[in-house]
């Protein structure tokens, strides 16, 4: 069973990449960056416990927020299902899909078997478009080839996983949207809302604070690992390449305040634009660095990135309290 007339929406990032099919599907088709900003889901969280070899550095908000506020903010009949049976779970799906609508799953990549080198990760995203009695038939990120199919009881591991991020066998749909949204109109809110998040986090360990809290840890993660290479080569595989678009998302998030220019005229989103287009390449920088400390051992690397990421403390401070100021402007008018 596949759903007729089912085009693939191609991205970079898994979340987008699952809601984006879905969407498209349902009558709106935008761009994974306007999706991702849209969605709110430009964050940062340092996260640390003492069962991790290295602490863990995410650029976005966390699992299932993105696509909450999509709905949110686009007005979307989104449906969320959770389950802890996996019957139940594969008749939630079995049903979408038999309906001619195609679902979004969360779920753990590590039993996905087209995953050339698994880890477990259970905040990863799919949008599943068919079935037969031995295939789930996928769309996962680019790098991860795109279309692609799983067995169906690695399919319902991946979906049962527990773990870090896990959610409980959650699968998710979008209904058919009738009108396209006035973006001028959502942009603003969206970026106010993901600004003073960032600004103003929960704890030290999230948004800007969370940066600067980096800086000073990463100074002595030689002393934390016993497999320094290993550990710190993933680290900046998850900073460049891991599902981002590279640069922790802040590639993402530049092309995002780029097409809102083409939408909206502000100065404010003129300079956070501009800095981002600094800030994302040193992203890349730091995930070098930690290459080199890794590869060679050197303390000097390390302490490069501390700067590095010091740095970029700042700049993003600076930057989203233009978009704050942009959205202040906003509610003036």
């Amino acid at each position: 069973m596949l759903i007729d007339g089912f085009e693939p929406f191609v991205g970079q990032h898994c979340e987008t990449t699952a809601t984006g099919n879905l969407l498209k599907y349902a009558g709106l088709n935008l761009s994974e960056p306007m999706l991702f900003g849209l969605g709110e889901g430009l964050g940062f969280i340092y996260w640390d416990m003492r069962t991790m070899a290295l602490p863990f550095l995410g650029g976005r908000i966390k699992p299932q927020q993105i696509t909450k506020n999509l709905a949110l903010n686009l007005h979307l009949q989104a449906s969320f299902q959770e389950t802890a049976s996996v019957r139940t779970a594969w008749k939630n799906v079995q049903s979408q899909i038999d309906s001619g609508i195609p679902v979004g799953l969360q779920l753990d990549c590590y039993y996905l078997e087209y995953f050339g080198n698994p880890i477990h990760f259970a905040g990863h995203y799919v949008a599943m478009y068919g079935y037969d009695d031995t295939f789930a038939y996928l769309i996962d990120t680019q790098q991860q080839g795109g279309a692609v199919k799983s067995a169906l009881e690695n399919l319902e591991q991946a979906r049962n996983a527990k773990g870090p991020m896990a959610a409980k066998n959650l699968s998710y749909t979008i209904a058919p949207i009738a009108a396209a949204p006035n973006l001028a109109e959502v942009i603003r809110p969206a970026i106010q809302r993901n600004a003073e998040e960032f600004l103003n986090p929960a704890i030290a360990n999230f948004g800007y604070k969370g940066i600067a809290k980096a800086s000073q840890q990463v100074k002595s993660w030689f002393t934390r690992s016993k497999n320094i290479r290993e550990d710190l080569t993933l680290v900046a595989v998850l900073i460049e390449r891991g599902g981002t678009g590279g640069a922790l998302f802040r590639n993402m998030y530049r092309d995002f305040l780029s097409e809102c220019r083409e939408i909206i005229n502000d100065p404010n989103l003129t300079a956070a634009h501009d800095l981002f287009c600094r800030i994302a390449p040193q992203w890349s920088e730091v995930a070098s660095l930690l290459t080199q400390a890794g590869e060679t051992t050197k303390q000097c690397y390390l302490d490069q990135a501390s700067v590095a990421l010091l740095d970029l403390s700042k700049q993003e401070k600076e930057a989203m309290g233009y978009l704050a100021q942009l959205a202040a402007a906003s509610r003036s008018v």
